[in-house]
C-alpha cells in the first residue's frame, strides 16, 4: 500500500501563478477591503458588489495556468497516495492533475443559493443579479465567507489524521480552522512546511522547513522522500 500524503495548500501556492490574495503586502484583497466582499454582511450590504468582485476573481483564474508546485504535488500520486487539503478557491490542483481534492473555502467555479447551501450548480461564466434557482432564491458564490462555518472542516480533520506524511505548502497559518489541520497529523507523521517565510507552526516534533516559493519548494520535497526524507 502507498503511504499517505497529505498536504494543505493555502494562498501561496496560487501566487506563483499570478492569483493574488487580501493577504498581500497592503492588506487588501484586488484593492478591496475583505469585509467589504467576503462576508456575508457584504452580501447582504452590497450584493452587486461582491458578485463584481467574485466574477472577477472567477475570469482570473480562467486565464491563470498551474504552476510547478501544482504539477510536482500532481506526480506525487506515482508514489503516493496523495489527498491535497486546499484553502484556494481556484481549480488549479485540478487541472495540474490531482484526483483527491478537498476545498474548505469552496469553489470559484460553483455558485450555491443563498437560502440553501446545499443546492449548488456549476457557473463558468458571470453570476447576475436575478439569476434564481428552481425555488427562486438568488444564487451567490459557492464560498465560505468569513464569520461563516466551515463545513468541509471535520472531513479535513479525518483525513489528517490518517496521515503518513503531512505537507503544508504556501499558507501563513493564520486563517482557522485551516491552520490547526496539522494537529490532527499522527504524533509519528512527517511534516514538512514549504513557504517563502516559514510562518509559526506547533504540531510536536519531526517537522522539516524547507524555506522557499512553492514552485521550489515541492521538488525540493520530491528529492527529499525519494532519498527517504533527507
Amino acid at each position: 500500500m502507498k503511504q499517505k500524503l497529505v498536504v494543505l495548500t493555502g494562498a501561496g501556492i496560487s501566487a506563483e501563478s499570478g492569483l493574488r490574495t487580501f493577504r498581500d503586502s497592503d492588506g487588501l484583497w484586488e484593492g478591496y477591503n475583505v469585509e467589504d466582499v467576503a462576508t456575508p454582511r457584504a452580501w447582504k450590504r452590497d450584493p452587486q458588489l461582491v458578485l463584481n468582485f467574485y466574477n472577477e476573481r472567477r475570469r482570473n483564474v480562467a486565464n491563470a495556468q498551474p504552476n510547478d508546485a501544482h504539477i510536482g504535488l500532481a506526480e506525487f500520486e506515482n508514489d503516493f497516495d496523495v489527498h491535497i487539503i486546499t484553502q484556494n478557491i481556484d481549480d488549479l490542483h485540478e487541472r495540474a492533475g490531482s484526483s483527491k481534492v478537498l476545498h474548505l473555502h469552496g469553489e470559484i467555479f460553483k455558485m450555491c443559493s443563498d437560502v440553501d447551501r446545499s443546492c449548488v450548480t456549476v457557473i463558468r461564466d458571470d453570476i447576475k443579479l436575478g439569476d434564481l434557482t428552481e425555488k427562486g432564491h438568488q444564487y451567490r458564490p459557492d464560498i465560505v465567507w468569513f464569520e461563516e462555518p466551515v463545513p468541509m472542516i471535520e472531513r479535513a480533520m479525518h483525513v489528517a489524521a490518517e496521515a503518513d506524511i503531512f505537507v503544508v505548502v504556501g499558507t501563513s497559518l493564520q486563517v482557522y480552522p485551516a491552520a490547526g489541520l496539522v494537529q490532527y497529523a499522527p504524533p509519528y507523521s512527517a511534516k514538512y512546511i514549504i513557504d517563502k517565510k516559514i510562518p509559526y507552526m506547533t504540531g510536536g516534533g519531526n517537522i522539516t522547513v524547507i524555506e522557499q516559493p512553492a514552485t521550489v519548494g515541492v521538488r525540493i520535497l520530491q528529492k527529499m522522500l525519494k532519498n527517504g526524507g533527507n
